[in-house]
């Protein structure tokens, strides 16, 4: 059982620990509202993550086939909605105040991370690629335990760094990092929509 949750700790970190829109979204997210914010929206990514390995380790290649129909209409919708919020954020980059995410923050970053094909597709893989640990139901636990806490601890590390530049940053810094990470979320939308 240590083994499946060591393979789940590495699973978690290389899900995670590229960068892509979700990554830039918490850390705006740090240095816009602050560390409570982040950690907030890094948890609903953590939680995603958590949700998917489950499903993945319960029921592997079922789940492949449910999922595979519906992963176009996912792709879409995840684009459109980052590409939203790419969009606002360089349209208000002017205006500094009001570049928050509004809302329930965890609950947008936990639907984001859901709707981000690639995280479905990545736990699936592996539970059909594991099967020593899928037909365990221990080594089920530990491997989902490590994946989330993996997940959970780098999403909460990107918040710590974003949030350490809150309120330090410059108007005029803030207003191109607004620009910067709104084309890297636009970019990566595209990426997503195109399936590449």
């Amino acid at each position: 059982m240590p083994d499946a949750f060591l393979i789940g700790v590495a699973a978690g970190y290389a899900i995670a620990i590229p960068v892509g829109p979700i990554a830039i979204l918490i850390l705006r997210t740090g240095v816009h509202q602050g560390l409570r914010a982040a950690a907030t929206a890094g948890a609903g990514t953590a939680t995603a993550d958590l949700v998917y390995a489950t499903v993945a380790m319960l029921f592997g290649a079922a789940a492949s086939g449910i999922v595979q129909p519906i992963l176009p209409i996912t792709r879409i919708a995840a684009a459109l909605v980052l590409a939203v919020i790419a969009v606002r954020g360089v349209l208000q980059a002017a205006r500094v105040a009001e570049r928050e995410i509004r809302g329930p923050i965890y609950l947008i970053f936990l639907t984001l991370t859901l709707l981000n094909p690639p995280t479905v597709i990545y736990f699936v893989s592996l539970a059909v690629a594991l099967p020593e640990i899928a037909a365990d139901l221990g080594a089920r636990a530990a491997f989902v335990a490590g994946a989330f806490l993996a997940s959970l601890s780098w999403q909460e590390l990107l918040a710590l760094t974003s949030a350490l530049l809150h309120g330090r940053l410059t108007p005029r810094l803030q207003r191109l990092t607004a620009v910067v990470s709104g084309v890297i979320i636009l970019a990566l939308a595209a990426r997503i929509a195109l399936g590449s």
